[in-house]
């Protein structure tokens, strides 16, 4: 069983992620490979297909969700996601048990507690309908129905145990910040995708990697088995520290030699929380400047594939922060994406943060 380095790991994510070179696939091909966009402030997904495909603008990925060919909703981990919306009904109820399980949780189960959770579910559904509705509405419908709750926490709850997509106007690009004026829709799902497919998709977007990393990513569990009975149909390797990897059996690896642009990720990307294990893109000292909390994950830029800083949109302008000094070739390179990425988010200027 082979041992593949940290750069090699790094490679095969950064290829996967089309950010070795960006792509002339079309938005909803790059979705698919990624399974899904995180998505919790609806800007970001756009910066992140703007850094995977050549010459993508807004358009690409508005008409997606005026069409409702790409949905945004409640998906992996129990967060906001961006996925195609075939994948969204075959998806979804694979995946919410993961989703009931944080609708139990005491933030949630406090104010729920004593009712009958189908009864609830069936409630805020019929307020829906067919129709997209406000959240605020919804939580005002349920507050009225159980007096003495908070509606806006029923109405979260309804959110989790029911596929329920956000209107195109409230998932489409607009102003910097979470919305507070969602507007949700009830949408049918089918039968639950076979976990093994999931995985498979999963290896494709992230491998190789290990069970734990599967898990990390899709907040489901009990994982192993299931792995363990795809073993013939998968190639095995062993990380730097021991632990098992899987892959496709037909996958590449590139070249651990190959060169990685700089790369401006947004916040929440994909290629930073597909992992347990993150040390292939990112070390731990910079983790911990990156994720400073369970519900933030700021923008970052990568220098030679690997997480080098972060950066920020603030007064029309772009700031990129350094978390140790650059070369001159390497500053000259992030500057150059950054420049082209400022008519994209209506940006004016870049600048240095004065660290390091």
């Amino acid at each position: 069983m082979s041992t593949l380095s940290l750069r090699i790991l790094n490679r095969a994510l950064l290829q996967r992620q089309f950010l070795l070179a960006r792509t002339g696939h079309t938005p909803l091909e790059v979705i698919g490979r990624l399974v899904a966009m995180q998505a919790q402030e609806p800007n970001w997904p756009f910066v992140g297909l703007w850094s995977r495909i050549r010459e993508f603008g807004h358009s690409g990925l508005t008409t997606l969700l005026e069409a409702r060919r790409v949905v945004r909703s409640g998906l992996l981990r129990s967060t906001q996601h961006l996925a195609g919306a075939d994948d969204f009904r075959r998806f979804r109820p694979l995946l919410q048990p993961v989703l009931d399980r944080t609708a139990s949780t005491a933030y949630f189960s406090r104010t729920s507690a004593g009712l009958n959770t189908g009864e609830l579910v069936a409630a805020g559904l019929e307020f829906l309908g067919d129709q997209a509705v406000p959240r605020k509405e919804l939580a005002r419908r349920l507050a009225e129905s159980y007096p003495g709750r908070d509606g806006r926490i029923l109405a979260g709850e309804v959110e989790l145990r029911s596929a329920l997509t956000h209107d195109p106007a409230t998932a489409g690009w607009g102003a910097w910040g979470t919305r507070s004026s969602v507007s949700v829709t009830a949408i049918g799902v089918g039968e639950p995708a076979n976990p093994r497919e999931l995985i498979r998709r999963y290896l494709a977007a992230f491998g190789p990697a290990g069970v734990k990393d599967v898990q990390a990513w899709s907040g489901l569990t009990r994982l192993s088995e299931i792995v363990a009975s795809m073993r013939g149909e998968l190639r095995h390797y062993r990380d730097p520290h021991g632990g098992e990897l899987v892959d496709l059996a037909d996958a590449q690896l590139p070249d651990a030699d190959t060169p990685a642009p700089a790369r401006l990720l947004p916040a929440f990307d994909n290629a930073l929380l597909g992992h347990a294990d993150r040390t292939r893109i990112i070390s731990g000292e910079d983790r911990k400047r990156i994720m400073p909390g369970r519900a933030l994950v700021l923008p970052t830029f990568l220098i030679d594939g690997r997480v080098h800083g972060s950066w920020s949109l603030s007064g029309g302008e772009l700031r990129l922060t350094p978390f140790r000094p650059l070369t001159a070739d390497d500053r000259a390179a992030i500057e150059a994406e950054a420049q082209r990425l400022l008519p994209f988010v209506a940006a004016e200027s870049v600048s240095f943060s004065a660290r390091p």
